[in-house]
């Protein structure tokens, strides 16, 4: 049998990974400053993180939902600590195109309608409403194209209001640091006019954190630096360190009732043992702390470089943009070099999503080898 072939593949083959790097089976050793999508958040292999997983499968792995789990309830408690949503209510699932779907279905059980207003170069995923979110249309099959989406223009407030003003919009969806889009904000004057927007027209604002939550952007989530508090917020990514984990939290405005929302993999005993881990390293290793400083760090480095014409996004969800287009960079720095970056629907922009954990010696080594290649 062979793969069905969607993913053009690198010439490269990880078989063991450690904090910022990986090996291919050569015993190659690569630089990973895109840590597999913005999934690795405390490193590859940690020992914590080992540690924990592995006691909790000699222990049960797996379980459904129809039963009592303990590690969910421990979850949710340090879940709302370590992020300070307190008055917020979880539920897991596997990955953030599942995150993203039942917050649109949510959404739109709780104010029956039927619309979807979301962003240019948005990306929410590739399961049903969340892909017709998406700003893609070459992804987006004729059975998604069914679902009634707005496409507005970033900062648009005006815009927002009038689609609003048509009273069918159950809910805004939004990255506050725009991921496979290429890194761009609004201000936060506009974050905060789509929360008075949202209470005043009865909508419900989704706030997007699968690729920035869990620490990515500085803070534990992207939206807080706004000060805003959205009805929904999905995450998955760093989440689980690379274990498929997913999951939202809901506002209590919105009320839970048997069978609303459910799924079989989500919140299971590994899954629940994977957040828990990150979460706990987060915290003991200050990788919240350590994003704000290497973020100044590499912004100093990028001061070095005059071919770079921006540097956009938080943290370390960051993008290097050019006045060309970076295939060929990209493929220099990684079978030259050895450094792993990744691509965004800009061509001309290079992203940058490492573990947590990165140093300065670590971003050192990347600029040095741009500016060979450069």
């Amino acid at each position: 049998m062979k793969l069905f072939d969607v993913y053009p593949l690198f010439d490269v083959t990880p078989v063991r990974a450690k904090d910022v790097n990986v090996f291919d089976e050569n015993g190659v050793e690569y630089l990973d400053l895109y840590g597999g999508h913005a999934v690795i958040s405390i490193g590859h292999s940690h020992p914590t993180y080992v540690q924990n997983l592995s006691e909790q499968l000699n222990q049960i792995g797996f379980y459904s939902n129809a039963v009592k789990n303990p590690l969910q309830i421990q979850l949710a408690k340090k879940l709302a600590i370590a992020s300070n949503c307190n008055n917020y209510e979880l539920f897991m699932c596997s990955s953030g195109a599942e995150a993203n779907e039942n917050a649109l279905k949510l959404a739109s059980f709780h104010t029956n309608k039927p619309s979807i207003i979301a962003f240019e170069n948005s990306f929410h995923g590739r399961t049903s409403a969340a892909v017709a979110s998406t700003d893609n249309p070459k992804i987006v099959a004729p059975l998604n194209a069914q679902q009634d989406v707005q496409f507005l223009a970033l900062g648009d407030l005006k815009a927002v209001e009038t689609t609003l003003q048509k009273g069918n919009t159950c809910a805004i969806i939004i990255e506050c640091i725009q991921g496979v889009g290429g890194l761009d904000q609004s201000t936060t004057a506009f974050y905060q006019g789509l929360e008075t927007l949202c209470k005043t027209y009865g909508a419900v604002l989704i706030a997007d954190e699968v690729q920035s939550g869990f620490g990515r952007s500085g803070d534990f989530f992207a939206f807080q630096k706004h000060g805003i508090t959205p009805h929904i917020i999905s995450m998955a990514k760093g989440m689980g360190n690379g274990f498929p984990v997913g999951g939202i939290l809901i506002h209590p405005e919105i009320q839970a009732s048997y069978g609303l929302l459910g799924t079989t993999f989500g919140g299971n005993h590994l899954a629940c043992a994977a957040t828990l881990s990150v979460l706990e390293v987060l915290e003991t290793q200050n990788l919240m702390q350590n994003a704000q400083h290497m973020e100044i760090y590499f912004r100093e480095k990028a001061k070095e470089v005059p071919q770079i014409l921006q540097l956009k996004g938080r943290g370390l969800m960051l993008g290097l943009a050019f006045d060309f287009p970076v295939a060929e960079l990209r493929k220099a720095l990684l079978f030259k070099h050895k450094i792993f970056t990744g691509s965004s629907k800009n061509p001309i922009l290079i992203r940058i999503l490492p573990p947590l954990t990165i140093k300065k010696e670590h971003i050192d080594t990347f600029f040095n080898a741009l500016k060979q290649e450069l």
